[in-house]
């Protein structure tokens, strides 16, 4: 029997969003018939999405689809022309000069606002300045700075100018940064003095300088004062932001460019070797996100949203062109969640009037540890989306963001794509009902499937998640290195893309994540996902979080390891190990009982929020520990010990 839905949509909310205003007009019945008509006709929905929401083409396009160099080399929009800032910015103006288009908070308190019209101002300022300086069409900008105002409109100018942004995790060390810059040979470094985190001053232009000194490509380095510390200087260089402002000639006109013309290279992390600079474009970016932002977290222009993410992190380029594209107010913060108490983030929505709320199922776990005061404490009531990205969700914590942070009213939007996505796979739309834990389905136009080893579709079990045609916000490959493109994505099923990631559909088509598949663990030749392990500690009531991995074992190949945050309170002894021992045996079967269960302060995790399961087996065998330059808290590895030498043929050991 089918488990009940936690959320159902009310009458209004099928009736108002966008995506019922949009099947009204095609003449579509139900959301089923709208999403499969969008991957039947990618051609027909794709050219839809664009007159829905108004983007802005110089030129028309004359072919929405060309695959006749193959699938992984698909452009779209073909013969189109323009500048994806026109559809952010310019076309909001006159008419909604003064709505506001984006508000910006640091740890410290102080607010900027600014309105669609200064936006435009800021950002005709800093395309002026960046040209003064030789930036031109083609060439590779870093961004390496918090995610504040200027950042926005730094962001906006390289675009604008027709050269490509370069956006660097603030959270990085030279080492990382230097490896981003010099991978796509950038011209010029967009970097701010500092910024607060938990009080303390993070000397952002110290690690910049580290970095350039392994990267003779970059010519010139604009500093923004964020908090005007002393900081080191090179003349001829560094250039103070402030000063170029005020400096800066004429404001340039936007370049027109071509539809398949890259704006964005935007870097990932494999678990070795050198990072992943996936390419995005000013066309099909545009139009995916765009729909996305409108048709799964019905932005407006009306709204305004906070997405707890970085400009480093694809989920940032994500909010930028989502909200603006819809007209709406952008929320950002560069501050710690938590500083300067565990209510940051609630007075943030309430102050602010936050109506999309964008965080990850991580901070969701990590926040119910306060329990529900720091968020009863604020004003909510304005929330109507609750949105999630970067891991599966456990039921405890998903029903807690429902009904806690939600009040039960708002559905959860929980996307999943990836950097080289451009945007997400999976979905549901504002008008599914929605089970705990759920992505809903398969995103607007995305032609995705789970299949079994052979590449056969599969249900009634775990996956692999592919996708079965191309769409347009799909990075056209990745920046200089088109083998490595097809050997990661194209080469596993003849024709399919291959995400990584398990997944599995259940009796009703809900379709749900069950980890990353370089992550799965295979006790005595049974398959699972850590995810589904996790959830069944997360749901004692003794743990706050959870990583499971596989240890290398004599008889089953691999046993589970569970290690555990306790709950605030929790006696962390064997007793209490044993009992959630007790419980995934109950729950899951004997098989997937932990061999071990240990208690630990933190488990290792990205700023986006993602746990480093890889770091804390290959720490416990003594393996490689692969590129750890996205890890915010390298100390918490200093708990795992190791335990074993690393096993002669390991599977996991190898390069991801």
């Amino acid at each position: 029997m089918s488990e009940p839905y936690a959320w159902t949509p009310s009458s209004e909310q099928l009736e108002r969003s966008n995506v019922a205003r949009f099947m009204r007009r095609h003449d579509l019945p139900g959301r089923q018939e709208l999403i499969e008509r969008s991957i039947q006709e990618p051609c027909w929905f794709w050219d839809a999405v664009v007159r829905e929401l108004g983007l802005v083409f110089t030129r028309p396009y004359h072919t929405v689809r060309d695959d006749s160099a193959g699938a992984p080399w698909t452009c779209w929009f073909v013969g189109g022309r323009l500048n994806l800032t026109e559809s952010l910015v310019d076309r909001h103006l006159p008419a909604s000069a003064e709505r506001p288009a984006l508000v910006a908070e640091s740890e410290d308190g102080s607010v900027t606002s600014w309105t669609y019209a200064q936006l435009h101002e800021e950002m005709g300022c800093w395309t002026a300045a960046l040209a003064d300086l030789g930036v031109s069409r083609g060439d590779r900008v870093g961004l390496f700075l918090p995610l504040h105002a200027e950042a926005v409109a730094a962001f906006l100018a390289v675009a604008r100018l027709g050269a490509v942004a370069v956006p660097i995790f603030s959270g990085f060390g030279g080492e990382a940064v230097a490896a981003r810059l010099n991978d796509c040979q950038a011209v010029a470094l967009v970097t701010a003095d500092g910024v607060r985190r938990k009080g303390q001053i993070v000397p952002i232009k110290a690690t910049a300088d580290a970095a350039l000194a392994h990267c003779p490509s970059v010519r010139h380095v604009v500093v923004v004062r964020r908090i005007r510390n002393e900081i080191p200087w090179v003349a001829g260089r560094d250039h103070d932001w402030d000063s170029l402002r005020q400096d800066a000639g004429s404001r340039p006109e936007s370049i027109e460019m071509d539809a398949e013309d890259p704006f964005l290279i935007a870097y990932t992390s494999g678990t070795t070797g050198r990072p992943k600079g996936a390419v995005h474009v000013h066309g099909g970016f545009l139009v995916k996100v765009a729909q996305e932002a409108a048709f799964q977290t019905d932005l407006t222009a009306a709204d305004r949203l906070y997405w707890m993410t970085d400009l480093g992190w694809i989920m940032g380029p994500w909010a930028v062109v989502g909200a603006l594209a819809a007209g709406g107010t952008l929320v950002l913060y560069d501050g710690a969640a938590e500083s300067p108490g565990p209510d940051r983030i609630w007075s943030l929505v309430e102050r602010h009037g936050v109506t999309i709320l964008g965080l990850s199922p991580t901070f969701v776990r990590a926040a119910m540890r306060h329990g529900e005061e720091p968020v009863r404490s604020h004003d909510l009531s304005g929330l109507r989306i609750l949105a999630s990205t970067g891991e599966p969700w456990n039921p405890g914590p998903w029903r807690w963001y429902l009904e806690t942070v939600g009040g039960g009213r708002c559905p959860i939007i929980n996307l999943s794509g990836g950097t080289e996505v451009g945007a997400c796979f999976l979905s549901p739309l504002p008008i599914t009902p929605l089970r705990p834990c759920t992505l809903g389905g398969p995103a607007l136009g995305m032609a995705v499937d789970v299949v079994d080893p052979s590449g056969r579709s599969l249900r009634g079990a775990v996956g692999e998640l592919v996708c079965r045609q191309p769409w347009p916000g799909m990075t056209r490959g990745l920046w200089n290195d088109p083998d490595r493109y097809l050997q990661t994505y194209w080469s596993r099923f003849d024709g399919l893309w291959t995400h990584g990631d398990w997944a599995s559909i259940d009796e009703d088509g809900l379709w749900y994540l069950h980890g990353r598949s370089d992550d799965t663990l295979n006790v005595a030749g049974k398959r699972i996902g850590p995810a589904e392990i996790e959830s069944v500690v997360v749901d004692h009531g003794a743990a706050a979080e959870c990583a499971a991995i596989g240890m290398p074992h004599p008889v089953k190949g691999e046993a589970v390891w569970c290690f555990v945050v306790p709950r605030p309170g929790v006696v962390a002894d064997e007793t209490t190990g044993e009992s959630i021992r007790q419980r995934v045996r109950d729950s899951l079967g004997r098989s997937f009982a932990p061999e071990e269960v240990r208690f630990v302060s933190e488990l290792p995790r990205t700023r986006n929020a993602k746990i480093l399961r890889r770091a804390i087996r290959a720490r416990l065998l003594n393996l490689p520990l692969g590129d750890l330059s996205n890890l915010e808290n390298p100390s918490s590895l200093e708990q795992f010990k190791t335990v074993a030498p690393p096993p002669s043929s390991d599977p996991q050991a190898a390069p991801g």
